[in-house]
């Protein structure tokens, strides 16, 4: 069975950069009182490769007293940071450059007091950050349907979350220049996301099946898993090796294997060894 891994799968530049960030914390602070509002990133088994480095995944709405905060990768309600710093409690910002452009664009737009369109998840944390920056002009839309039953405004911007689709955010894009006069488009997608979904399209076409690795609550590998099925393609997503079902690959010559901007090289690694070590069964 031949095993094509795609060219771009695991951490992308904003996940390294937080994860190298938060192992730096401790190094310079040793294990003391070093949290995240939240999981630094989507992959539950580097959160716990960190809580066991003395980082602590706490609730978004914990109350931290002392110690120093590591903003998460997806960034932070700009009220939390504020109160944060009130408390004199030190933090260290992970925030994603591509998240933190998102955020300068919402508060220049905001200050031009301009509507805002965020076109991303509502539920997810990057997305309720860039809402905190937004303010009250702002709203989240999630599909084509809710931004045709939108009003017709003067002047809009419209952002999205760095994860969506790329052929959504162009739709909703052109509904939405229909419903304004002056429509301030700005693609915030993420280069790395765009790499990763061209390549899953590519990968899936040239496979007979697919397993996407990576965590059930990233945003980005569950686009993945979806544009594959989408092509009608069979695909698995797992989020380690032992969940391989050795069933999925019988008859199958050619596997793809894609991951999303979380999952760590190592669980890759794993992934494909697993793979081969169930062939040789």
């Amino acid at each position: 069975m031949k095993i094509k891994l795609a060219k771009h799968a695991g951490f992308c530049f904003g996940v390294k950069r937080a994860v190298n960030l938060a192992l730096s914390t401790v190094q310079k602070n040793g294990h003391k009182n070093i949290y995240t509002l939240g999981p630094l990133i989507h992959n539950p088994q580097v959160i716990q490769e960190l809580e066991g480095k003395g980082i602590r995944n706490v609730a978004p709405d914990a109350r931290v007293k002392s110690g120093i905060v590591l903003v998460c990768s997806h960034g932070m309600h700009p009220d939390i940071l504020a109160g944060l710093r009130c408390k004199k409690i030190k933090v260290v910002d992970a925030t994603c450059p591509f998240v933190k452009k998102i955020e300068n664009i919402v508060l220049k737009l905001k200050k031009e007091k301009i509507p805002i369109i965020i076109v991303g998840d509502k539920d997810h944390p990057e997305v309720k950050a860039i809402t905190g920056y937004a303010g009250r002009l702002s709203r989240v839309i999630e599909s084509a349907d809710e931004a045709r039953r939108l009003p017709r405004f003067r002047k809009i911007g419209v952002v999205a979350q760095t994860t969506q689709s790329e052929e959504k955010f162009a739709l909703i894009c052109r509904i939405l220049k229909a419903k304004a006069d002056e429509a301030r488009i700005f693609n915030t997608i993420c280069d790395a996301t765009k790499k990763r979904q061209q390549e899953a399209l590519k990968v899936a076409r040239q496979v007979e099946k697919i397993v996407v690795v990576g965590g059930y609550n990233s945003a980005n590998t569950k686009r993945l898993v979806n544009l594959c099925r989408e092509l009608g393609k069979p695909t698995l997503h797992i989020e380690e090796a032992g969940e391989l079902p050795g069933r999925f690959f019988h008859g199958v010559n050619k596997v793809g294997v894609l991951a999303g901007a979380s999952t760590p090289d190592w669980i890759i690694n794993e992934v494909i060894a697993k793979i081969k070590t169930m062939e040789e069964e």
